[in-house]
C-alpha cells in the first residue's frame, strides 16, 4: 500500500495542481490529489513507458500490476479481471474502468485497443468510496493525449506472427490557445493460432477497428469543456478451447464473437479560487452476440446464442478542493441507468436430446422409453433488464504535522429488474418396449413470463493514516482500512438450466426449482485492511513500495450446483474468504542509461466457509486467481548525437510470471507457476521509433483457463513465440 502521491514507476507527480505534466502531454484528474489517494497502492505507467512495453490496453497492463490478472478468455466478451484473489468468470467485474474520467460500466467493453494513451494507472484495494459499485479490486484510469498541449500527426504500423498487424493514424490540432480537436482511426488483425480439426480452419481470427474524436475548449477564465466521440467493432472466432482427453481442438458448430459499441463522454469543469465543480455525462452503448457450440466437441449436443443491446447513461457531479492548504475534501453525487435487452436460445441437437435428455427419462423408465418428435428444438429466453443507481459521497484529508488523516464515506442505492419470457414448444412419444408400440404422445408447451426486482443499499466507508519521517530520503507509511462492493443482480445464465429441468420434471424425471429463488444474488463485499510503506533514496535513484493486504470477503458471488440437479448451475451468495499478501516495486537507475524495474504480488486467497450442497471446500484455495505474479525489466538506452535518424537506441529484456493458478474449487487441477521472457529493440529518431520485439521467447507452455462441459474437461492453451517489428511516426507541429 504505496502512498499514492508517490508514483512508484518513476514518474513524479504534481500536488500543487489539477493536472499532470507528461512530456507534451497534459492530463486533467478529476477525483485524484495527493491528499485524496493516500491509503491506494498504485502503480502507473508515463506515455513512454506505454509505448516501450505495447500497453493498448487493461490486459496488456495487468503483467505489470502486482497481483492483477487479466486473463484471455476466450474472447474479448469475457474480461476477467482478477485483483488480490477477487473476482469472478462471469456478471459483475472486480475493477472499475475509467477512460478520461469517463467511467465504463459494462465489463464487455474494457477489452479493447486503444492509441495515443499519455498515461495509465492502477489503484489497488477498494475503491469504492469515490468510485463506487465494482471496484472492490480497485480502479484503473486511462488517459489520452490532449489537443491542447500537442499538436501534430502520429502514424503506427506493426507486423508480428501469424499474419498479425496493426495500422493506426491520429491528428491533433489547436485552432487557438482555447480550442483543439483530435481525430484517430485504428485497425488490427490477425490469422489466429489455433486450430480447429473439425475444419481445419482457426478459431481465434480477429478483425478489430476504431474511432475517436475528441473536442477540448477553454471558453473561459476557469472553464474547461471535453467531449470525447469512440467507436469500436470488433469480429472474432474465438473460444479455441482444448478437449484434455484428446489434446485437440475439434467442436463441429461455428462459435464467434462480434461486438459494437459506442460511447461519449462530455466533461465540464469550472475552477474558482477555493474549488474545482466537475460535470461528467456519458452515453454508452453495445449491440453484441456470441454465439457458441457450448459442448465444444464433434457431437452435436447444443449450442448457445446470447445477443444484446444496451444502452446506458451516467452522471457525476464532483466537487474538490484545491491542493495546498492542510485540509482537503471531495465530494459528489453519481447516478446511472442502464436498459438492456437480451436473447438467449439454447438450442438442443440429436446428441444433446438423445444423451441428456432421451437417456436420463429412459434410464429412470426403462420400460417406457421416450422418443423425441424432432432431433432439434429451442430453449427460448429473452430478457428485458432495466438497472439504475444513485450515490452521495464525501472524502476528507487533513494534514497535522506530519500527519495526514483521511475518512470518506459513500452511500449506494441501486435498483435492479429483470423480466423474462422464457419458452419452449416440443413434445415426445412413449413407446411401450414389449410391443415397440406408441404408448402416449405428450406435447410440451413451456411459456412463463415475470418480473423480478430487487433493491441494493450500501455504506462504503474508509479511512487511512499516513505519516512521513520527514527523513533527507523520503519515507512514509500509510495504514488504510476500507470496504468495497460487488454488485448484485440476476443471473441470466440460469434460466436454460431452468427451462431444461421443468421441461424434463415434466416427463417426471429431473429437479424443479423456481428462477424468482435462485436466479438473484446479493452484493459480494469485502473489509480490505492494508500497510504500506514507501521509501526513495539515492538521490531520486531508487524507490521501494512495499505493502500488505487482509482482505474479509462476505457473501462471495460463486457457482454452485443447485440442489436436485446434476447440470444447472447459479450464481449465488454461496461463500465466504479470507485474502492475505503482499507487494512490492522497485524502480532503480543504476546507471546513466540504465533502468530496472521490479514489481511482485503474493495473494493467498482461500474458502472460510463455501459449500456447494455437494461438497465443503473450506480452505481450499479460490480457482481461477493466481498465487503469484512478477514483472521484471532492464533496459538500457544509447544516447547518440549527430544525427536526427539515430538518436537512441534502447535495448530492453522482461519477463512476465504468473501462477500458481487453481482451476476448480477441490484444488485438483492447476496451472503451475511459468515465466514468458521477451525483448525488445528500439532504434528512435526525431520523428519515429523502430521497435523489433519478441514474447515468449523460451515458447513456454501454459494454459489461461480451464474448465469443465457436461463431463468433458478443457483447457484453453496461451499464446507460444512470436515476433514482430512496430513503427511509430511522430509527426509534431512544434
Amino acid at each position: 500500500m504505496a502512498l499514492a502521491w508517490l508514483n512508484v514507476m518513476g514518474q513524479s507527480h504534481d500536488n500543487q495542481t489539477d493536472t499532470l505534466q507528461l512530456e507534451d502531454i497534459t492530463v486533467t484528474v478529476i477525483k485524484q490529489s495527493g491528499a485524496s489517494m493516500h491509503g491506494a497502492s498504485v502503480t502507473s505507467l508515463t506515455h513512454h513507458q506505454v509505448e516501450q512495453n505495447a500497453v493498448m490496453g487493461t490486459k496488456t497492463m495487468s503483467d505489470m500490476v502486482p497481483n492483477l490478472f487479466i486473463p484471455d478468455y476466450g474472447s474479448r466478451m469475457t474480461s476477467t479481471i482478477y485483483v488480490r484473489g477477487i473476482g469472478a468468470r462471469i456478471d459483475q467485474p472486480a475493477m472499475g474502468l475509467n477512460i478520461d474520467n469517463v467511467p465504463v460500466l459494462c465489463k464487455e467493453n474494457y477489452d479493447f485497443d486503444l492509441m495515443d494513451i499519455s498515461r495509465m494507472e492502477m489503484l489497488r484495494g477498494p475503491q469504492s468510496t469515490l468510485y463506487g459499485r465494482n471496484t472492490m479490486g480497485g480502479v484503473m484510469n486511462i488517459y489520452t493525449l490532449s489537443p491542447l498541449s500537442y499538436q501534430g500527426t502520429r502514424l503506427l504500423a506493426e507486423y508480428g506472427s501469424h499474419n498479425s498487424w496493426k495500422a493506426g493514424a491520429s491528428h491533433y490540432h489547436k485552432f487557438d490557445n482555447k480550442l483543439g480537436l483530435s481525430a484517430s482511426a485504428y485497425y488490427t488483425s490477425t490469422d489466429g493460432t489455433h486450430r480447429n480439426e473439425w475444419n481445419h480452419r482457426l478459431t481465434d481470427w480477429e478483425h478489430q477497428g476504431s474511432g475517436r474524436i475528441k473536442l477540448e475548449w477553454l471558453p473561459a477564465t476557469g472553464w474547461r469543456v471535453n467531449n470525447t466521440l469512440s467507436l469500436s467493432v470488433s469480429r472474432q472466432g474465438g473460444y479455441p478451447y482444448e478437449h484434455t482427453a484428446t489434446g485437440l481442438i475439434a467442436y463441429n458448430d461455428t462459435c464467434f464473437y462480434r461486438r459494437t459499441a459506442i460511447m461519449d463522454g462530455l466533461t465540464v469543469q469550472k475552477r474558482n479560487t477555493r474549488y474545482t465543480l466537475s460535470s461528467i455525462t456519458s452515453y454508452q452503448y453495445i449491440n453484441d452476440n456470441m454465439t457458441l457450440d457450448q459442448d465444444f466437441t464433434a457431437l452435436p449436443y447444443f449450442t448457445l446464442t446470447q445477443a444484446r443491446h444496451e444502452h446506458a447513461v451516467t452522471q457525476d457531479l464532483v466537487a474538490r478542493s484545491h491542493t495546498g492548504s492542510d485540509y482537503q475534501w471531495t465530494a459528489g453525487a453519481f447516478g446511472y441507468y442502464r436498459h438492456t435487452s437480451m436473447q438467449a436460445p439454447v438450442t438442443f441437437k440429436d446428441t444433446g436430446i438423445a444423451e441428456l435428455i432421451e437417456g436420463h427419462r429412459n434410464e429412470a423408465l426403462p420400460n417406457y422409453p421416450i422418443r423425441w418428435d424432432t432431433r432439434t428444438f429451442v430453449l427460448g429466453s429473452e430478457f428485458v433488464m432495466p438497472t439504475w443507481g444513485a450515490a452521495l459521497y464525501h472524502q476528507s484529508s487533513y494534514h497535522w504535522r506530519r500527519f495526514t488523516f483521511t475518512a470518506g464515506l459513500r452511500l449506494d442505492y441501486e435498483h435492479a429488474t429483470l423480466r423474462y419470457h422464457s419458452h419452449t414448444q416440443t413434445g415426445y412419444s412413449t413407446i411401450r418396449r414389449a410391443d415397440n408400440t406408441v404408448y402416449t404422445h405428450d406435447d410440451i408447451n413451456i411459456d412463463d413470463h415475470n418480473t423480478l426486482k430487487k433493491d441494493f443499499v450500501q455504506l462504503l466507508p474508509k479511512v487511512s493514516i499516513a505519516y512521513d519521517f520527514a527523513t533527507s530520503q523520503p519515507l512514509s507509511i500509510t495504514a488504510t482500512v476500507a470496504k468495497g462492493s460487488k454488485a448484485g443482480g440476476f443471473n441470466t445464465q440460469m434460466f436454460s438450466d431452468v427451462l431444461q429441468q421443468r421441461l424434463m420434471r415434466l416427463m417426471g424425471i429431473g429437479a424443479s426449482y423456481d428462477a424468482n429463488e435462485i436466479v438473484g444474488y446479493r452484493p459480494e463485499k469485502a473489509w480490505n485492511f492494508e500497510l504500506g510503506l514507501h521509501w526513495t533514496g539515492c538521490d531520486g535513484r531508487l524507490s521501494t513500495d512495499v505493502s500488505v493486504f487482509y482482505m474479509d470477503c462476505r457473501d462471495r458471488q460463486m457457482t454452485i450446483f443447485p440442489d436436485g440437479t446434476t447440470t444447472g448451475r447459479v450464481m449465488t451468495n454461496a461463500g465466504k474468504t479470507r485474502n492475505w499478501g503482499g507487494e512490492l516495486t522497485v524502480h532503480a537507475d543504476p546507471w546513466t542509461g540504465g533502468n530496472v524495474l521490479m514489481t511482485y504480488g503474493l495473494t493467498n486467497a482461500r474458502f472460510v466457509e463455501y459449500n456447494d450442497g455437494k461438497a465443503d471446500y473450506r480452505h481450499r484455495h479460490v480457482p481461477y486467481s493466481p498465487g503469484n505474479t512478477l514483472f521484471g525489466q532492464l533496459t538500457h538506452q544509447f544516447a547518440f548525437t549527430g544525427s536526427d535518424w539515430a538518436r537512441s537506441l534502447t535495448l530492453d529484456a522482461n519477463v512476465r510470471a504468473t501462477g500458481e493458478i487453481y482451476w476448480n474449487e477441490a484444488n485438483t487441477m492447476h496451472q503451475p507457476f511459468y515465466a514468458l521472457l521477451g525483448g525488445s529493440a528500439t532504434l528512435a529518431g526525431k520523428h519515429y521509433s523502430l521497435q523489433l520485439w519478441g514474447r515468449n521467447l523460451t515458447g513456454t507452455r501454459f494454459s489461461t483457463f480451464y474448465f469443465v462441459s457436461i463431463g468433458h474437461e478443457f483447457l484453453q492453451r496461451g499464446p507460444g513465440r512470436t515476433f514482430g517489428a512496430t513503427l511509430r511516426i511522430n509527426l509534431t507541429n512544434k
